[in-house]
């Protein structure tokens, strides 16, 4: 094992047995031999991934994907079916809600036998106690039976215990979801912590933010098969295609994948990414500034709703690069262009149109108007075919968004929508770590720092 490697993973595979009814397991225990009562599952497939030393490594892929699996072998709660774990040094998990906590003891009570399960004695517990309650802030829920907890009670004393055996390797699945947002603020800052004081970190997450924001590395784990290893963004862009894909192109998508990762490269997928060409592709960068907007078809909007039409109708609405490509995966900082058809059926007057762009929970994040109402269009003929077009610069955090799509007109001297899309276009916005701002939109351009005259700074 290299010196400066914490994880070594060789050639790993688990394959679970699967009993299709229940006896079959007692059947199998009793008259197997060269008959076998249940099916396989394979859960990993030769999967090999050396973490080194101070790394982050964020572990994403859709559920059932095998990426706790791979986690609990890594500590040893599993015992892999073929290959070879390494792992070195002292290691602190959160693999699932109230693992190693025993429910009839008090918190008080599991700290001392999680802390002692995780390599400490008892002098060492009781020199940490008091920061481990401070941090999990449980009040005097820690002298009751965690039996009575609720689950963020679990993980708040968990993770407090977890941090403060002051591990080589902390390993930490999805547990961390169920905390509220403070708390789950105050542990990332943490983690933060221990990764500059050199403990390395191996999570779960399906939040493509956090794993940009936080890793050095993320691996792409789907059906049991590594299908990406790298930069963040690029894995995180591959991650995000296969959530969206139709169903008929996610083995397309996964051959191509592994084919990458055997060639060693993490390109860009397709020719759809922008300004990418079959020579470009072998030889693209593996940091995340090389990945582009880029058009990603299974990305469609499936809670669009159309208002009734009245002699009007939106067409195709879309998002665009400048040169006209199609993008629905897009980067914060560059410009895009939002644009629609209008076809009238019948003369209108006093024609406007708009846009909204929301959050996936309806939040209206921006829009525009074509015009003020004094200003609007004073009369369009029938038969005529409008382009509308919106350009913007992406100010927007990642996440994924909706945008609408309106038309306004006179009708009987009052201002009424002729025809209106809801959720028109789905789009996502790719995340960035060098973003500083915080929110949906990002509306500070300069930071200034200087010294306020007269006043003393001491230490």
């Amino acid at each position: 094992m290299s010196s400066d490697a914490i994880v070594e993973v060789k050639g790993l595979t688990k394959v679970f047995p699967v009993y299709d009814k229940p006896h079959y397991r007692l059947m199998q225990m009793l008259f197997g031999g060269d008959r076998r009562w249940y099916r396989e599952f394979t859960a990993l497939s030769d999967i090999n991934i050396v973490v080194r030393r101070g790394e982050t490594v964020g572990i994403v892929g859709r559920n059932g994907s095998g990426k706790s699996t791979l986690l609990q072998i890594i500590c040893g709660t599993l015992a892999p079916t073929e290959g070879e774990v390494h792992v070195r040094g002292r290691v602190a998990a959160l693999l699932e809600l109230g693992a190693g906590f025993n429910p009839e003891f008090t918190g008080r009570e599991n700290v001392y036998l999680n802390g002692t399960v995780l390599g400490l004695d008892r002098a060492e517990i009781e020199r940490k106690l008091d920061d481990i309650l401070a941090f999990a802030e449980i009040g005097d829920f820690i002298d009751r039976p965690v039996k009575t907890y609720s689950s963020g009670m679990y993980v708040r004393l968990a993770f407090a215990v977890a941090i403060h055996v002051e591990p080589d390797l902390l390993v930490v699945d999805e547990a961390l979801s169920v905390g509220d947002e403070a708390f789950q603020r105050k542990c990332f800052a943490r983690i933060e912590r221990l990764r500059e004081g050199g403990c390395t970190v191996l999570f779960v997450s399906h939040a493509a933010t956090t794993v940009v924001e936080l890793c050095d590395r993320a691996i792409l784990i789907d059906h049991g098969d590594l299908l990406a290893d790298g930069a963040p963004k690029a894995v995180i862009s591959r991650y995000q295609r296969m959530l969206y894909a139709p169903q008929e192109r996610l083995a397309e998508l996964r051959h191509q994948m592994k084919r990458e990762r055997v060639e060693g490269k993490l390109a860009p997928l397709e020719s759809s990414v922008e300004g990418s060409s079959s020579e470009g592709s072998a030889a693209v960068s593996r940091s995340e500034s090389s990945i582009e907007s880029y058009f990603d078809e299974g990305m469609r909007s499936q809670s669009e709703v159309e208002y009734p039409r009245q002699g009007v109708t939106i067409v195709d609405p879309h998002l665009e690069l400048r040169d006209g490509r199609r993008v629905n995966v897009i980067n914060a900082g560059k410009r895009y262009v939002y644009t629609y058809g209008v076809m009238f059926d019948q003369g209108v007057a006093g024609a406007r149109f708009g846009m909204m762009i929301k959050t996936l929970t309806g939040v209206e994040i921006a829009g525009s108007v074509s015009a003020l109402v004094n200003e609007a269009l004073e009369w369009v003929d029938a038969g005529t075919t409008l382009t509308i077009r919106f350009e913007f610069a992406c100010a927007l955090a990642s996440g994924t968004y909706f945008i609408n799509a309106g038309v306004l007109g006179r009708l009987n001297e009052e201002e009424t929508y002729l025809d209106r899309r809801i959720d028109a276009v789905m789009f996502r916005v790719m995340p960035s770590s060098r973003r500083l701002s915080t929110g949906f939109v990002d509306l500070v351009d300069n930071v200034d720092i200087s010294v306020a005259a007269g006043i003393q700074i001491t230490s």
